[in-house]
């Protein structure tokens, strides 16, 4: 028998039984839906972080004051502008610690793949703009080193130079509407009663991280920000950020630097005094918890697919049972055992077909549901979707749901085919 009229046939068969195909491919429906949906979440929510995330700097590590030991902990780079949060290399309560000073920054120079060191002070400051004043967190940094590493981009105006010292960069929240009036390049702000002049409007970043982002924050140069700062030594560092050569070997460098760090400083593994992040590492723990994460989850609503499963084989023995006498009246007129197994085959792989075909379509359309509302316009989401069903993914919940039909009706089809022509014809 020609492929072709076993395919008619089989059709005929799903057509003529149409309330309890449908049935049956709820089943298929509500699995291929559920796996698609969850996996559809985690991608889209994985790319999200890996944009996001790389968006600070792949070539970039910072060192903090203070031990962490909760590994992957976000902590307030104070508006350095793509100074990077990452997972420490130490560990998750910070401990009384001692201030990073020139000396780590000589030491940080003499490490193998290291590129630029330079330190930033923070705080927060009163910044008075026409009769308005509003606290905002102020960073310090070394024009020169920072312009090298930074990740920021400007909307308007200038980086700064080294020779500014009365000059500042503004974030993009702090311009917009933290004052009634915005602010623009060339106006004059008071930080801590000093005048400073803003020569640039940084770019926003979608992220304020610790509470000191650089959408929120001023950057202005480290020796101003000592003189307005309180509570600023003249050669210490609220934290010490790295540039390296090359960014295949961060996490190495992360390694050589605790090393280092761990010598000069006179601590160990449990009085370490300091935390070196860099979000390559964070990417990498948070990209394998959320995989975990998603397969688990996954896996779980793949019990759906079971249960669709079973339902495809009761429902191919019962169209077995009623298609009995049809089976040896096939028989008897030639049909071979191979024909009749190939006919009840394309019958269960039709169901599953069917069942993946909606499955996929309403899984992306759950996922677009579910995830714009919780990220798409959140600051981790940049203000986009992170729908990712991808045409692998659909295509892999498709054929997910054609092989469990198909092996569903494997045993019903081969019963079938089995069948004694006389048998069959006087079945009633």
């Amino acid at each position: 028998m020609k492929p072709a009229k076993s395919f008619r046939l089989a059709l005929n068969i799903l057509m003529h039984s149409k309330v309890r195909s449908s049935l049956t491919i709820i089943g298929i429906v509500i699995g291929v839906a559920a796996v698609v949906a969850i996996m559809s979440i985690g991608e889209g929510m994985q790319q999200t972080l890996e944009s996001n995330l790389g968006g600070l700097g792949a070539d970039i590590i910072t060192i903090s004051p203070g031990s962490s030991r909760a590994t992957g902990g976000f902590r307030d780079f104070g508006g350095a502008g793509g100074a990077p949060p990452g997972s420490p290399s130490g560990t998750g309560t910070e401990e009384e610690s001692n201030n990073l000073t020139i000396k780590d920054i000589q030491v940080l120079r003499s490490v193998d793949n290291v590129d630029i060191v330079t330190g930033t002070v923070s705080g927060r400051g009163e910044v008075y703009y026409l009769a308005e004043t509003v606290s905002v967190s102020v960073t310090g940094v070394d024009p020169v080193g920072w312009n090298e590493i930074t990740t920021s981009e400007l909307s308007s105006g200038r980086f700064l130079t080294a020779g500014d010292y009365s000059s500042v960069l503004v974030g993009s929240r702090v311009a917009s509407s933290m004052f009634k009036q915005s602010l623009a390049v060339n106006r004059v702000i008071t930080i801590e009663d000093v005048n400073f002049k803003i020569v640039g409007i940084l770019n926003e970043s979608g992220s304020s991280m610790g509470g000191g982002g650089s959408d929120s924050g001023i950057i202005m140069p480290i020796e101003a920000a000592r003189a307005v700062l309180d509570d600023v030594g003249s050669d210490e560092f609220d934290s010490i950020i790295v540039k390296v050569e090359n960014a295949d070997l961060v996490l190495d460098t992360v390694s050589a630097i605790d090393e280092k760090l761990m010598l000069t400083r006179h601590v160990t593994n449990k009085t370490k005094d300091y935390s070196v992040t860099s979000a390559v590492a964070m990417q990498e723990t948070i990209t394998t918890t959320m995989e975990s994460m998603t397969t688990f989850l996954a896996a779980i609503a793949a019990v759906s697919l079971l249960v669709g499963a079973i339902g495809i084989a009761n429902t191919m023995f019962t169209t077995v049972l009623e298609r009995t006498k049809q089976i040896g009246i096939m028989k008897a007129i030639g049909a071979k055992n191979r024909d009749i197994m190939t006919i009840f085959l394309m019958n269960s792989a039709l169901v599953g077909f069917v069942g993946g075909m909606i499955g996929v379509a309403i899984g992306y359309l759950a996922s677009a549901v579910v995830v714009l509302p919780m990220m798409g316009g959140g600051r981790m989401a940049g203000g986009g979707s992170v729908n990712a069903v991808s045409p692998q993914l659909m295509l892999f919940g498709l054929s997910i749901a054609v092989g469990i039909g198909i092996l569903s009706g494997l045993i019903p089809a081969y019963r079938a085919s089995k069948l004694k022509p006389v048998d069959a014809l006087r079945y009633e």
